[in-house]
């Protein structure tokens, strides 16, 4: 089992003062569903609570719900629609998605140190046969990282959006984010527009933060998704510029970014989790980001903007300097 653990967050409570909980979410290929739900029960021994051809939930004790399902809404909506009594055309169906769509575990939140009891199930799944993002060319399967907010302020939420937008270049390049899932829409950057938007930016209001990021981000489709959380905010109005049911209103960060590596011996967890603590430090260290907002505006060049290139060597520096690495 993996000696590994999460690097706690330099924030550590929540907006109600409770520990910060996080959820992950692991896309992956090689098992079917019911050996995905085997793998989990073996490890993670809870009971079955519902079960149809495209989901299953486990409700583990002292943890919550992990749901197991094919990642296919039409496939889940028509075995939900027959419940229990599910046709063999369905079941059929959910047979052959399993060849052809990812199995997605959805963990509840859980704390950094109930979040160890996932190292020994990633490393049942890969033993197992789980396979991840390398697993073919076509493969876009990725790691979701849902960290609670620190706060519902609107001013605390706009210091995330700064961090993220100028560590964003720097990320992708640190996750090693597989070609196939640079190529795909669903974890497109922020615009560079935005991000010189953000930089000017001291104090605003909730409703000025969610109307910017609607203008330049109207989809889930980003690394950092903000629109469940902008939804739990404001839900008409998210839902208003966004007609997407898998919005799911929540005060959480929706980090898209990471790939799932489960083939991997040496890979686990902890490996996105420490590149989602570096935004978490930043947007917590106000003098540290002052710095870099201005370094930013400082770079911007005639008609070509800042050099990605630059800017991604000279944060890796930075960072290094400080032992956020």
């Amino acid at each position: 089992m993996s000696k590994a653990s999460f690097k706690a967050l330099t924030e550590p409570l929540n907006y109600e003062g409770e520990d910060r909980k996080v959820g992950f979410e692991l896309e992956f290929s090689g098992l079917t569903l019911e050996q995905t739900v085997d793998v989990l029960q073996q490890e993670l021994p809870g009971e079955l609570v519902s079960v149809s051809k495209a989901e299953q939930k486990i409700e583990v004790n002292g943890l919550g719900s992990f749901n197991v399902e094919i990642d296919w809404d039409y496939l889940k909506r028509k075995a939900k629609a027959e419940g229990g009594d599910e046709s063999a055309w369905v079941r059929e169906l959910g047979s052959l998605a399993e060849n052809l769509v990812p199995i997605e575990i959805v963990c509840p939140p859980l704390s950094l140190k109930q979040c160890e009891q996932l190292l020994p199930l990633t490393e049942a799944l890969r033993k197992a046969g789980a396979k991840g993002t390398d697993e073919s060319w076509i493969a876009a399967y990725g790691v979701h990282i849902n960290p609670e907010v620190p706060s519902l302020d609107a001013n605390v939420l706009l210091r995330y959006l700064q961090a993220f937008s100028l560590l964003q270049w720097w990320l992708v390049e640190a996750h090693r984010v597989d070609t196939t899932r640079k190529l795909s829409p669903y974890i497109d950057k922020y615009p560079e527009a935005y991000t010189r938007l953000l930089v000017t930016q001291h104090e605003v209001t909730q409703e000025q933060l969610i109307d910017d990021y609607l203008k330049h981000n109207a989809t889930r489709n980003r690394a950092l998704d903000m629109l469940p959380l902008f939804a739990f905010l404001d839900e008409e109005k998210v839902m208003a510029a966004v007609d997407d049911n898998k919005i799911n209103a929540r005060p959480t960060f929706h980090y898209r970014l990471p790939n799932c590596q489960l083939e991997h011996p040496d890979w686990q967890l902890t490996e996105p989790w420490k590149m989602w603590w570096v935004v978490d430090a930043l947007a917590d260290d106000q003098q540290a980001l002052d710095y870099w907002k201005q370094a930013f505006k400082d770079a911007e060049r005639p008609l070509m903007g800042v050099s990605e290139k630059d800017w991604k060597k000279r944060l890796e520096q930075w960072l290094q300097d400080r032992e956020w690495l």
